[in-house]
């Protein structure tokens, strides 16, 4: 690491972990894609930690990277076909920033199928300064962003959404933005997948999950918290699961958005 702020792109150990962390979420996306992940250098997690990822030189060497990653993806290997952008966590907060500086061109936008921004805040300040981003608003709209944040119901902070914070999100369950529960009937298939992608275990109805009217966030019904115990996050934040929790659901709209794209935008 270089101190302890940003990855090195020389160091193979620990690219070949964040090569293991997407592998772990691809299958969401690689039926219906072809994937496209530059390396970059990503902030550490101490500065999240410490609550100072959101401004200064470590945020924008990582951001250059991504835009820069971007920009030789449309001139290099587009060729004027729709994408997906997709990210989790720190990968989530850099495209919306990508969303937000680049896409007020409606060249882009329109070839925006989705932007699956997952595990960040998305509030309506962001909406405000950039009036051209759009929260998804049911299961099939396009050119949106669909962001979510999960936790238990009896969390008030995090380090992505801290106390005081009302985050804008979608539930993956039943694709509303209001508090409506989603039965845990409707999960469709958790998926726990190792280094590689492979699946090492799959449970259809883990759990229902609502949109918490106060923090915005995604309240897992049907989790006992330490269950899911990590080094990184307190137990009732599920931000390692964003993903996990509702993985085949995720995968599903993937579909279902391309197919309305080709249908509605093409």
């Amino acid at each position: 690491m270089d101190g302890n702020t940003n990855m090195s792109l020389d160091d193979e150990e620990t690219k070949s972990a964040f090569v293991g962390a997407l592998n772990m979420e691809r299958g969401i996306y690689e039926e219906y894609t072809v994937m496209y992940a530059p390396f970059y250098r990503q902030m550490t997690f101490p500065l999240y930690s410490e609550r100072k990822a959101e401004s200064g030189d470590p945020l924008a060497i990582a951001y250059s990277d991504v835009e820069a990653a971007f920009c030789y993806y449309l001139e290099n290997f587009n060729e004027g076909r729709p994408f997906i952008l997709a990210g989790l966590s720190q990968g989530a907060q850099l495209a919306l920033m990508l969303l937000e500086n680049l896409f007020d061109d409606p060249a882009l936008q329109n070839l925006l199928v989705a932007a699956y921004c997952i595990g960040w805040k998305v509030t309506e300040e962001d909406l405000e300064a950039y009036p051209h981003l759009k929260l998804a608003e049911c299961e099939d709209d396009t050119g949106v962003i669909i962001s979510f944040n999960t936790e238990a119901e009896w969390i008030n902070d995090s380090i992505i959404v801290p106390e005081g914070t009302r985050t804008l999100g979608i539930n993956p369950l039943n694709w509303k933005t209001d508090s409506t529960p989603a039965d845990r009937k409707l999960n469709k298939g958790a998926c726990f997948t190792d280094y590689s992608g492979a699946i090492i275990n799959e449970v259809a109805c883990l759990t229902g999950a609502y949109i918490d009217p106060l923090r915005g966030t995604l309240k897992a019904t049907d989790i006992e918290a330490e269950e899911y115990s990590n080094s990184l996050f307190p137990d009732g934040v599920y931000h390692l699961y964003d993903y996990q929790f509702f993985f085949r659901n995720l995968e599903k709209n993937v579909k279902v958005r391309i197919d309305s794209y080709r249908e509605n935008c093409l």
